[in-house]
């Protein structure tokens, strides 16, 4: 072998070995904390599918999300929601959302991101649109309310204002302040 060829090996020999002792020494020991917390039992779903019942132990909606995960406080949080109601119960909106909030034991579900409550309902009028950035929404009692700037579309008239509590089921909006519209013939 040449002199040339043992600097060589000796070069990549010392390189091997310099190299696993990086490695060795950036791996954890078992004294060190765990990459998880090996106490939260919480769970990842993708592609869901929630029912939520009445009172009466009745399917009353569903809430449908491409996945879910449980956080240590108790809530889960949802991306890329939708919440619809059971054809039983005569409610024709349907609740889209980038994200949603569930806390166990609150019986509201709160909505964020671009939040569109749509109605194509049987008027003849065309279909009705609510959209916000916030919205709270109280599925068994039918309620969706927000202090946010809201949009809402009926047909070809809109109208923008700030804050809202809308009754689903009865089909009823109220405006809460700075109230403005564009309505025409």
């Amino acid at each position: 072998m040449s002199p040339r060829a043992i600097c060589i090996v000796i070069l990549l020999t010392a390189g091997a070995i310099g190299s696993w002792y990086l490695v060795r020494s950036n791996t954890p020991n078992d004294g060190n904390e765990l990459p998880f917390d090996p106490l939260h039992r919480g769970y990842y779903l993708k592609q869901v599918r929630i029912l939520g019942t009445g009172e009466d132990g009745t399917a009353l909606y569903d809430i449908e999300a491409e996945h879910a995960e449980q956080k240590e406080d108790k809530r889960i949080e949802f991306t890329d929601v939708r919440i619809r109601y059971s054809p039983d119960s005569d409610v024709p909106w349907v609740v889209n959302a980038d994200q949603a909030t569930l806390r166990e034991g609150a019986p509201r579900i709160t909505l964020r991101g671009h939040v569109q409550i749509l109605n194509s309902g049987t008027s003849s009028e065309g279909d009705t649109e609510i959209r916000t950035r916030y919205l709270e929404l109280d599925p068994e009692r039918f309620i969706a309310e927000t202090n946010e700037r809201v949009q809402i579309r009926f047909g070809v008239r809109s109208v923008t204002a700030t804050g809202m509590l809308a009754s689903l089921n009865d089909d009823k909006i109220e405006l809460k302040s700075n109230v403005r519209g564009k309505i025409a013939p």
